[in-house]
């Protein structure tokens, strides 16, 4: 593949990605709200003579570049998420501070949808040196609902892809180095409302009422034992509830509660187990204490799973573009979970992870002081360029 002696990029190129950079970490705008975002990135993307970008999910774009070289036609899916936090910042040594308040780019967004934008630049300027398709997501709302990758899934946007690529920012990994590993390497999201009903009586006399209180205490002892006695320790399987609502009155027996809470799983297999489970416990609790449950599960994002022979291909083009030491071999694990889950259940996948944590970059993600050197963003935008190219022409 050829390229110029600085890289894929030419200097105009990488200017625009670190002005975006700094364009959307002035003015971060919340999931399903990205509405400047979405117009800077438009005319970027315009003006370098990349038209027919087209919105989905009201506040995202893609953009697809038509290879006009020879080779195997292979179709590859890019992802870049373009959302903020609700989040106040506290950096202020930054010039490109928020200037929004309580909104900031925590998560490292405005790097991801940086380098998504050099990606889709490089190839087209290069579209004569490969055959195929590289379609570039700039996906909103990746931290909040309505999600942006179940848009993805639901509209069939990488019908005919053979394959996607994502990545996110690591301070737990030292600055430019990069990391990846195959299975699974997020865990599901999901959420539960627990409605627990009894019957209400005057509290000095309890055996005429059903007190729903008492099922909500016995659910959440209860529930902790799925994980704790019927979860295998390495999945890290997560029920917590997160909010509990119920009673008006200290002398009255609560006929009503209602629970919201979390599901989560590194094991695509287990969740619906877990799924069952949690309605079993509130429906056999409520049974126990003569009242009824009714617990309603909505699906968030999925395990976002590594393809084992992309991993594989990333490692080598690590090595190969930035040198043996920069690939990051240490166990790495996300709590958490990313809707980029939604593409790896469609296409085989791959998410990689680029190191941040540098003197002054410690912080984690989600953090009022979270930030990334810009000097990572131009080698993390050739890695994936690189690493495209080897997809391409496999």
């Amino acid at each position: 593949m050829s390229k110029n002696s600085n890289g894929f990029l030419s200097d105009v190129e990488r200017n625009a990605v670190i002005e975006l950079r700094h364009a959307m970490h002035r003015e971060p705008e919340l999931s399903n709200a990205e509405w400047k975002t979405q117009e800077r990135i438009r005319v970027a993307l315009q003006q370098f003579g990349l038209t027919g970008a087209k919105t989905f999910h009201t506040t995202g774009l893609f953009i697809d570049i038509e290879g006009a070289g020879s080779g195997p036609k292979r179709s590859i899916a890019v992802r870049g998420d373009i959302d903020a936090l609700p989040i106040q910042e506290t950096r202020a040594d930054l010039p490109y501070r928020s200037q929004v308040d309580g909104v900031m780019h925590a998560c490292g967004h405005d790097v991801h949808g940086s380098i998504a934008l050099g990606t889709a630049l490089a190839f087209h300027r290069l579209r004569d040196n490969f055959a195929g398709k590289v379609r570039v997501f700039f996906q909103p709302a990746e931290e909040a609902e309505p999600l942006g990758g179940r848009t993805i899934q639901d509209e069939g946007l990488l019908d005919g892809f053979d394959k996607a690529v994502g990545f996110h920012v690591s301070p737990d990994i030292p600055a430019g180095m990069f990391g990846a590993r195959e299975g699974a390497v997020t865990k599901s999201a999901d959420q539960f409302k627990l409605t627990l009903t009894g019957k209400m009586a005057h509290g000095a006399s309890p055996h005429k009422g059903v007190d729903a209180i008492a099922m909500a205490a016995a659910f959440v002892n209860e529930v902790q034992k799925v994980v704790s006695r019927e979860m295998p320790a390495d999945d890290a399987a997560v029920v917590t509830v997160g909010t509990i609502h119920g009673g008006e009155a200290t002398n009255i027996i609560c006929p009503s509660v209602v629970m919201e809470g979390t599901i989560r799983t590194r094991s695509p297999e287990r969740r619906a187990l877990l799924f069952q489970r949690v309605r079993e416990v509130a429906e056999g609790v409520a049974a126990m204490h003569r009242g009824h449950a009714e617990c309603i599960i909505r699906m968030g994002e999925p395990v976002v799973v590594n393809d084992a022979e992309m991993v594989q291909r990333f490692r080598r083009a690590v090595h190969e573009s930035v040198g043996h030491d920069a690939f990051f071999n240490g166990k790495k694990e996300i709590a958490g979970s990313d809707d980029f889950g939604f593409y790896s259940a469609c296409v085989p996948s791959i998410y990689f992870w680029m190191g941040t944590r540098a003197p002054g970059n410690e912080s984690h993600v989600h953090t009022p002081t979270f930030g990334a050197s810009d000097e990572l963003i131009i080698p993390a935008t050739e890695l994936t360029v690189s690493y495209i190219f080897d997809l391409l022409s496999a």
